[in-house]
């Protein structure tokens, strides 16, 4: 009698639902090809250490993406760089730079990235006997050496753990060339071992739509003859473009811009060894005033012909050049901008001078994105005047 009171054991007081489709976990059935592509249209080296630290699956894709972009947060000297990377990688573990940089507050970043010529800029410049790096900062980071209350870690560190970038995209926090709030200037470089060409685009003050109207009230301006070029010329340089100072402001311009360019591709070195299944590596700032580039044949030059460094400075020596440079008192744009002082450079090494022709303006031309591409088209079109640079 007692016996048949016993409970039954084997039965569960809340046995386990049945199982259904409902407890499917639909993201866990998604092929790692896809995860890839989603992962490869976010690029933002920072978003992507966030995506690493949520589950062991997206911690073992993030090092296979292909395409990757590095926003810089702030620019700091070699020796400062140094200290804060040895101590670093001693409990740095797989991808925990990456990890680390994503938490915390950002840099205030700072408006050069070497000795470059910035007088109209407020912030301080490094010393000249330093050389720059390019840093990716966070705040609150105690257990490694910190400058300033801020964690830095270099684009190569951060880099270090992805095995199979193609597409690389470096963004500096600013430009170099401290220029005047109404003064364009930009320029495109493509370097291999060295510089293969750089186009500049200058003006020595640009009038939007906007202000046009205001601007003519207030000043003597040249009317154009509906091809956005003043009438008060044929295509040459004026007189008074060479007692003026204009003709030195543009040579001032050129070599700043060359040396912008070369001291952007000399810090680039440990990245193009470090990445051999690089195809594109692009160096921009924020300002969108400069842009370095280099394809796979050019990072495939640099890794079997190493650069030749300037003496003077860590960058890339420039080889001799040979010039072509265009100029306009006034250029009307089709949107309505109008240049003054329009001046365009296109720039090659000596011993590559005759193997591109520049004339016709297609390879200026496709150097900047609208509206000034149309104004290299233009100003290609113009009388050419030839001036030649030893190397420096």
């Amino acid at each position: 009698m007692m016996s048949s009171l016993r409970p039954d054991l084997t039965t569960k007081i809340f046995p386990e639902p049945p199982f259904t489709a409902e407890h499917v976990d639909h993201f866990d059935l998604l092929p790692d090809s896809l995860l890839l592509l989603i992962f490869n249209n976010i690029g933002d080296v920072k978003a992507l250490g966030r995506c690493c630290v949520v589950s062991k699956r997206f911690h073992n894709l993030i090092p296979q993406v292909e395409n990757v972009v590095v926003r810089v947060d702030c620019v700091i000297s070699d020796n400062d760089a140094t200290s804060a990377a040895g101590a670093s990688d001693k409990s740095r573990g797989p991808f925990s730079s990456l990890v680390r940089l994503v938490f915390g507050g950002i840099v205030k970043p700072i408006q050069a990235i070497g000795q470059f010529l910035g007088p109209k800029r407020s912030s301080p410049l490094p010393s000249s006997s330093t050389s720059s790096a390019l840093s990716v900062g966070n705040n609150g980071d105690d257990d490694v050496e910190q400058l300033g209350g801020v964690t830095h870690h270099s684009p190569t560190q951060v880099l270090k753990n992805f095995c199979d970038i193609r597409f690389l995209k470096i963004e500096l926090p600013s430009g170099e060339l401290g220029i005047e709030d109404d003064v364009l200037l930009k320029w495109r470089a493509d370097f291999g071992s060295t510089l293969d060409n750089c186009v500049m685009l200058g003006a020595s003050s640009v009038i939007q739509p906007q202000n046009l109207a205001s601007s003519e009230n207030n000043s003597d301006t040249v009317c154009g003859n509906g091809n956005g070029i003043s009438n008060d010329d044929n295509g040459s340089i004026p007189e008074s473009f060479y007692t003026n100072g204009g003709l030195k402001l543009r040579v001032v311009w050129t070599i700043s811009s060359l040396i912008a360019a070369s001291a952007r591709h000399y810090l680039l070195q440990p990245i193009i060894s470090e990445h051999k299944t690089l195809d594109s590596l692009v160096l921009t700032d924020v300002d969108r005033q400069g842009v370095l580039c280099m394809n796979k044949e050019q990072l495939e030059e640099l890794r079997v012909k190493p650069l030749s460094a300037s003496s003077a400075s860590k960058r890339t020596l420039v080889p001799a050049l040979t010039m072509k440079l265009w100029y306009a008192p006034h250029l009307e744009l089709p949107n309505g901008t109008v240049l003054k002082g329009a001046t365009l450079v296109a720039i090659r090494p000596s011993e590559q001078s005759g193997q591109k022709e520049v004339n016709d303006g297609s390879w200026v031309a496709s150097a900047f994105e609208e509206p000034y591409g149309s104004a290299a088209r233009m100003l290609a079109k113009r009388r050419t005047y030839c001036l030649e640079m030893n190397s420096f």
